[in-house]
């Protein structure tokens, strides 16, 4: 279990150099010993057997080396900034019907206990809090059965990974989170529940979504699992900047059964925000966005949804700091680790830091 007396500050998946005016080609051959490989099925079913699981186990292999330097990146950072959220798409095709068994294989799979093993103890050594987030298709309170079916193969797929890295053992030593989704809402998620593993329970969470199933319906499942406060969907969802001392913040925190909770925390793009402005004017960073007034001149909710590269707005992120005491803070930015320094360095400099 991560130390829990530190408030952490972490980014998402992929490391950006700090000089971002390096040519492309430099910057990718930097950024690349961090960042996880892909390939499509497509690719894998127009190869030859042999040339395809190949593939699939150099990708698995890098990806597992690039988790680890990520990892290992992060334990340079200030304590408060051990956190880093790993990418989902560490073994190709990991759960699709042509392509698992390459790794149900016993030399492959243990090949992926050793590997994921590593990863998993310099987690632990360095006290890095690391974490997954299935995508938006592990939907597991669809109607569909078949769906269901589906998305807790995939979950499950993310809670093996974390069990090869020695965790899951007790409740949120690692967090797998996840949206509600689906049309059966909180009852379809319960009703889950008993069929996930038991690591896939320990770990599973549930976030608040900007669209369908916002707070209100994620509280419905606080006795179940750990709820993850999403601030920016709230504020898209329901219109509001919701305070630290709001009630249902406390059951949020409640939700973790003791352990420090974790939120995220992102801020709508530019060209988002710039639908409400009229010819010559520039969007304010110097004061909170008032959503109902940048709806009523023209701004749409479905653009304000998208994450921005950074974050420019000090209030905004007053706003956000002002829960640290009691919540870990996940920056969800496109510029990753140098967005979310900017979090942390506000922190700084507004002394927040003299709580830890």
């Amino acid at each position: 279990m991560f130390d829990q007396s530190l408030q952490r500050i972490g980014f998402c998946c992929k490391y950006m150099d700090p000089d971002q005016t390096q040519k492309p080609k430099v910057l990718k051959e930097i950024q690349q010993n961090f960042t996880e490989r892909q390939t499509t099925v497509t690719w894998l079913n127009r190869q030859e057997k042999a040339v395809a699981e190949d593939r699939m186990l150099d990708i698995a292999t890098h990806n597992m080396q690039s988790a680890y330097n990520l990892i290992d990146y992060v334990s340079t950072l200030p304590e408060n900034r051990r956190m880093v959220r790993l990418g989902s798409n560490q073994l190709p095709a990991a759960t699709h019907e042509n392509w698992k068994h390459v790794w149900q294989d016993s030399t492959n799979k243990k090949l992926l206990e050793e590997g994921f093993a590593k990863v998993g103890q310099l987690a632990r050594d360095k006290d890095v809090r690391i974490s997954f987030h299935p995508g938006q298709f592990c939907v597991l309170a669809s109607d569909r059965p078949d769906v269901v079916e589906r998305s807790i193969e995939e979950f499950e797929y993310h809670a093996d990974m974390a069990r090869m890295m020695g965790f899951g053992k007790q409740f949120q030593d690692f967090k797998i989170n996840v949206h509600i989704s689906g049309k059966k809402g909180p009852q379809g998620l319960i009703d889950v529940l008993p069929r996930l593993s038991d690591v896939a329970r320990n770990t599973i969470t549930i976030e608040n979504d900007e669209m369908c199933h916002g707070l209100d319906a994620s509280l419905k499942l606080e006795k179940h699992v750990a709820l993850v406060l999403d601030l920016h969907h709230h504020w898209i969802r329901d219109e509001e900047y919701i305070q630290p001392d709001d009630d249902r913040v406390k059951r949020v925190i409640d939700s973790w059964r003791g352990v420090r909770p974790a939120m995220h925390y992102s801020y709508s793009r530019d060209h988002g925000l710039a639908m409400a402005l009229q010819e010559g004017q520039e969007i304010d960073h110097t004061k909170l966005q008032n959503l109902p007034a940048l709806l009523e001149a023209g701004a749409k909710k479905q653009k304000l949804r998208a994450h921005s590269d950074y974050y420019p707005n000090e209030q905004a992120n007053a706003w956000a700091l002002s829960f640290w005491k009691d919540f870990d803070i996940q920056c969800e930015a496109k510029g990753k680790n140098l967005a979310s320094e900017q979090i942390y360095n506000q922190a700084v400099a507004s002394s927040l830091t003299n709580a830890l």
